[in-house]
């Protein structure tokens, strides 16, 4: 199987840290954001990953490389312009293939679990989803008792950044930039939409604030814990 690392955003929410460096390259316990996730993806058996880039591209290019350092095969799907989470993995398909895929926002951090990487069926997509943070309370989907996602009811629950994709959800829209978001709610109302509620750690890192809390988090002091 192979994985789509978000990488294109132009990080707005993180400046002035953005300025001159682009997010996913944002140092978290001595090593790059995106980095996390390359190891975890690995260690998932994941050999090859396809990462979106714009915003200071050159950069995460060269800072990556190949992927061998990470143990894994990595391709870049450059856009001249951010093209949206939809947008970004219509452009990618043909490095991505007909399989389903796992996809992982370049913003967040969460250990992976190689549960969500169980085949789909006839589902389009298995969003992993997350208790709501303080900073999101209203939640984006309700996961119901089946574990289908559904774009309304209660409780609700947080879109994590991380699902594994068909890549049919995005394959019949026209190239250009577009949004993931409508596309999954049709497939929800088709009931082709499962989910994981996933309890573990998770952060969303979008703002300084958060970055320096998991910075912190992943150096733990006797009194941090």
């Amino acid at each position: 199987m192979k994985a789509m690392i978000l990488a294109a955003g132009l990080g707005t929410r993180m400046r002035p840290l953005t300025d001159h460096c682009p997010k996913p390259l944002l140092d978290v316990a001595g090593k790059p954001l995106i980095g996390h996730h390359l190891e975890r993806l690995a260690a998932l058996g994941i050999d090859e990953v396809v990462i979106n880039v714009s915003y200071r591209a050159a950069q995460i290019v060269e800072a990556l490389g190949d992927g061998r350092d990470y143990g894994l095969t990595i391709r870049f799907s450059h856009e001249a312009e951010p093209l949206e989470t939809g947008g970004g993995i219509r452009q990618a398909l043909a490095l991505l293939g007909e399989a389903p895929f796992l996809l992982v926002n370049g913003d967040v951090w969460c250990a992976l679990e190689s549960d969500w990487l169980a085949p789909l069926g006839d589902d389009l997509a298995r969003l992993v989803l997350v208790d709501n943070p303080a900073h999101h309370a209203i939640g984006d989907f309700h996961l119901d008792a089946a574990g289908r996602v559904q774009a309304t009811g209660e409780p609700r629950l947080t879109y994590a950044g991380i699902a594994l994709i068909d890549p049919a959800l995005v394959a019949g829209q026209p190239p250009g930039a577009f949004k993931l978001a409508p596309l999954l709610r049709e497939a929800m109302a088709a009931g082709r939409v499962a989910g994981s509620h996933h309890r573990g750690h998770w952060v969303d890192v979008g703002t300084p604030a958060r970055l320096a809390e998991l910075d912190r988090w992943l150096r733990p002091s006797d009194a941090d814990r």
